[in-house]
């Protein structure tokens, strides 16, 4: 047998991890990685157990290895990059105006960005999960939502791709690109002379509380991490999503019947292709204190990747987990994170989820991925396909 190797930055590894997380789980339960200096945690306990311990496992530094790694300054109001109490106070405000009864009340513009990316492609024969409906209609909700004019919400997009982009076997050159605020400023001037009904407006006008105890409402270099983070969470997770959908229930034609017979196990389904391949499967931290894990030291102020999508495979919590399989009844999966970094934005990727998979299942109840010209994306904080082109 081969010796135990794990590198996110190894394009080879990252094509199919499962089988070394697999082996990490049963041979290495606390991995360690010398060349890129950082431990690593794959089984599902362990995970959720590190996701719940912020004060021991820290987002303040950074969710990323070579952000951590490079000790660039969070920006202010990025709140996944922040711990309480400041973290809390950011992520409340967001969350008055992100409410899941808000999200559902979105979804008849959601159906219809699906049918404007979908209805042309009927009768061509095929069309890209990717190009024609992932990079798509998760762009159009988010910039909806936000208030960011239509004609600029493809260059957004583009250039948050672009700075997330690796190159084979190495870290991302510049972390300050995945940091890129764009236009946003910009955005923000306009909207403050020209309210709307939209999410910028609202934070322009919340007030809060903060972490010292002042009543005041958010400065403009919150407001910008905010909003581009929202923009880039916004579309890339559920690009990676729609992904998947389309690449496993073609991977696992059995489970698309079953679905396309019966609509209402579209929202399991999807919950359980979330699990099956976590869009962003791997969260580092910061070790803040001595840590001891399966009789091994970790110490302070080393990295530690919380391998979650390793986790949603780990045998001793799912039965059978390397099956797909649609009716499985989940208490709850890893891919959105848990304790006080779960997703703000969870109900919103399962709605576009959701009505993705319907919309295309109206049109289309059977497909074939043409994996000649299928491409995955290569970046070490979000894990799918670039390409998913599929014959029908």
């Amino acid at each position: 047998m081969s010796q135990l190797y794990y590198d996110p930055y190894d394009f080879e590894i990252d094509a199919d991890p499962h089988p070394v997380w697999r082996r990490m789980r049963d041979e290495a339960p606390l991995y360690r990685n010398d060349k890129h200096d950082f431990w690593a945690l794959p089984r599902f306990d362990d995970v959720e157990a590190g996701l719940l311990d912020w004060r021991s496992y820290s987002s303040a530094r950074g969710s990323v290895l070579e952000i951590i790694r490079s000790g660039v300054q969070m920006p202010r109001g990025m709140f996944i990059f922040e711990d309480p109490p400041i973290h809390d106070v950011h992520r409340s405000v967001l969350a008055r105006a992100f409410t899941p009864r808000r999200m559902a009340a979105i979804e008849p513009q959601v159906r219809a960005f699906c049918a404007r990316s979908l209805d042309p492609l009927v009768g061509s024969g095929g069309f890209d999960f990717i190009a024609d409906l992932g990079s798509q209609m998760p762009m159009r909700v988010i910039g909806m939502l936000l208030g960011i004019p239509e004609e600029d919400q493809e260059a957004i997009r583009d250039n948050i791709d672009d700075s997330l982009r690796l190159e084979e076997g190495r870290p991302a050159d510049s972390t300050t690109r995945a940091l890129s605020m764009g236009n946003f400023p910009e955005y923000i001037e306009w909207r403050r002379k020209h309210p709307s009904d939209d999410l910028m407006t609202e934070l322009l006008a919340a007030d809060f509380v903060d972490d010292t105890g002042v009543e005041r409402g958010l400065r403009d270099d919150e407001l910008v991490s905010m909003i581009g983070l929202l923009a880039g969470a916004g579309n890339e997770t559920t690009t990676r999503l729609i992904g998947w959908t389309g690449f496993l229930l073609d991977r696992f034609p059995d489970q698309r019947r079953l679905v396309a017979a019966d609509r209402s196990l579209v929202p399991n389904a999807i919950e359980e292709i979330l699990r099956f391949e976590a869009p962003s499967p791997v969260q580092a931290r910061s070790v803040m204190r001595d840590v001891e894990h399966h009789g091994t030291r970790v110490p302070e102020g080393s990295v530690l990747l919380l391998l979650n999508g390793s986790a949603n495979r780990d045998e001793r919590r799912f039965e059978d987990p390397d099956q797909l399989d649609v009716r499985r009844k989940i208490d709850h999966h890893l891919s959105f994170g848990y304790g006080v970094h779960f997703c703000l934005g969870a109900s919103l990727a399962r709605i576009e989820g959701r009505v993705a998979l319907e919309e295309v299942l109206a049109r289309w109840p059977d497909w074939q991925v043409d994996q000649d010209r299928a491409v995955m994306a290569r970046t070490s904080t979000v894990r799918g396909w670039e390409k998913l082109p599929a014959l029908v």
